[in-house]
């Protein structure tokens, strides 16, 4: 019979991390294990009070499936009852973990998906002062691929900053719903000047519809406003890509559905993470493999990843091994 356990764990973050909501020193995940006597498969999932989650919250959600995941659950099943967030992540991975396990395949095969391979993350650095920025930026402006956290005054200095600290780098932008429909045309003219790639959720969620009337050079990317693929139809209207976290779909199963989805709405697909370990970001990896964007650094921003993690090489992380995910 399969026994479901559950833990909460805080892994500290190298310094602080602050986006426009405000910072962080940890990350706090919630780690899920479904065994079967045999073989043990894991997910972790980070609690986002953006959604309205707790640690406590989810762990509870969790282990409510605890008699479910003993009579058998299965990924369909569970995308079906319970409902998409945080616990479902966990639970959904720890059961495609369970099953690569049991049948000795690895996770892509089960999904019918080629294996992984070495891909290209952003790096991502915190907001702060301009001076600060540029710090940053010229401490990371070997790294191919830089997103830049902004969200209020200052921005455009901030941007600039950071150009001129890392001139040749890619770069995303994310002002994580800090923008206003009166910045929205001043900053993507910053962001074209400064040669951005993409910028994501400039505007907040539920004002997000002022985006069809929006006229931009740069492209703009749902990521608070995008959460399964229920969500496509509404914002292939308003975006020009969709970034799709585990977190947000409940699990690698919907990611992968979701990606699809996005795929065939014309958006581009950008895979992003919560501040979380290498067990976090593996499942994900399995969706960045279609990704245009990859965004898949959390390990890189903490003081210690769990062993075994994921190796990551500058900015390419190698795929995970058994022994970690999948």
């Amino acid at each position: 019979m399969r026994a479901l356990t559950v833990a909460a764990e805080r892994w500290p973050i190298a310094g602080r991390f602050t986006i426009s909501r405000g910072s962080k020193t940890e990350a706090a995940v919630v780690v899920a294990t479904v065994t079967d006597g045999a073989h043990a498969g894991r997910g972790e999932c980070v609690p986002y009070a953006r959604y309205g989650e707790t640690v406590e919250g989810v762990a509870a959600d969790i282990l409510a499936m605890a008699d479910a995941v003993a009579a058998g659950l299965d990924r369909e099943t569970l995308r079906r009852t319970m409902k998409a967030g945080a616990a479902r992540n966990a639970l959904d991975c720890a059961l495609v973990d369970l099953e690569a396990k049991q049948s000795g395949r690895r996770a892509a095969a089960l999904f019918g998906l080629p294996e992984p391979a070495p891909l290209v993350t952003a790096y991502t650095l915190s907001l702060d002062t301009p001076e600060a920025m540029a710090a940053a930026a010229r401490a990371n402006a070997g790294r191919p691929l830089l997103k830049i956290k902004l969200g209020g005054p200052g921005d455009a200095e901030r941007l600039a900053a950071v150009r001129s600290g890392a001139p040749d780098a890619a770069l995303i932008v994310d002002a994580n719903e800090g923008w206003s429909a009166e910045v929205f045309p001043l900053m993507m003219a910053a962001c074209r000047q400064h040669r951005v790639a993409l910028v994501e959720q400039p505007l907040p969620e539920g004002a997000d519809a002022a985006l069809a009337d929006m006229p931009r050079d740069v492209p703009v990317c749902a990521d608070e406003s995008a959460h399964t693929s229920a969500d496509i139809p509404r914002l292939a209207t308003l975006y020009d890509a969709v970034n799709i976290k585990l977190d947000k779909t409940g699990g690698v199963t919907e990611a992968l559905a979701m990606a699809a989805a996005a795929e065939a709405a014309g958006l581009d697909v950008m895979v992003g993470c919560m501040l979380a370990t290498s067990l976090a970001m593996a499942p994900a990896l399995l969706v960045a493999a279609r990704a245009r964007y990859v965004d898949l650094d959390g390990p890189l921003l903490l003081a210690a990843d769990r062993v075994p993690g994921l190796v990551y090489e500058g900015s390419t992380v190698q795929p995970a091994t058994p022994d970690l995910w999948g």
